[in-house]
């Protein structure tokens, strides 16, 4: 019988090429972060494109990690879930950091509404995820306002992304009241991003309770808002 050699795992390459990708493209974003920081660059008038290229490096980040997240099954013991006590004061100052340069880039004012005192326990890594995915979309689509809302509503965490945009389509709203059962990923782009969020939502579990994400357009600012809610 003729011997053929082992091969290859097509998941684990693929994850793997996805790995290396994300490498790749978070270097290009700090680069292009690092140049729309430069004066002489901001007076090109080739400025607002390159903001739109380091816009668009990090969606594809975000993208890059949620599928290296669902590979490794979000959840499961295969999957280094790590929930801590964190401080809000904290998150809310990582993830305006990670967004200063496109906000300032853009126009756009930002805004955060939490307690200062308050600690809950989630996955960092996660979460962050999550809301920085919000967050990218809401720089997308707002007209030049964004706010971090958090809060405890009853017995949960309650982080709200809002914008001033025109707000989601009923098409994008009734994706996220029906992710739990199942997305349809012919809706373009939208659907990774909820079914990741939903995922890193229910992967919180505390005294029966589990998490969830809504979408909505109103609120504060009138516009989109994408809500986590986590027990």
């Amino acid at each position: 019988m003729e011997d053929h050699p082992p091969q290859p795992d097509l998941p684990i390459f693929l994850a793997s090429a996805a790995h290396d990708m994300k490498n790749s493209i978070s270097m290009l974003s700090g680069t292009l972060e690092a140049v729309l920081l430069d004066p002489a660059v901001q007076a090109l008038p080739a400025y607002r494109q390159v903001v739109h290229l380091l816009y668009e490096t990090r969606r594809m980040n975000d993208n890059l990690i949620q599928l290296l997240a669902l590979y490794k099954r979000v959840g499961s013991p295969s999957y280094p879930f790590d929930p801590q006590p964190q401080a809000i004061a904290d998150f809310v100052a990582e993830i305006e950091a990670q967004h200063r340069v496109l906000l300032e880039a853009k126009g756009i004012a930002f805004e955060a509404d939490y307690p200062p005192d308050l600690i809950w326990c989630f996955d960092e890594d996660l979460v962050v995820g999550v809301v920085g995915h919000a967050f990218n979309n809401a720089i997308h689509y707002t007209s030049d306002k964004i706010r971090l809302i958090i809060n405890q509503v009853g017995e949960f965490l309650e982080i709200r992304v809002e914008d001033n945009g025109h707000g989601f389509p009923p098409a994008m709203l009734e994706a996220g009241a029906t992710i739990d059962s199942g997305v349809d990923f012919s809706t373009g782009s939208t659907g990774l991003g909820l079914y990741f969020s939903s995922e890193v939502a229910k992967a919180h579990k505390h005294r029966g309770r589990h998490g969830s994400i809504a979408l909505e357009n109103g609120g504060s600012c009138g516009g989109g808002c994408f809500v986590l809610r986590l027990p």
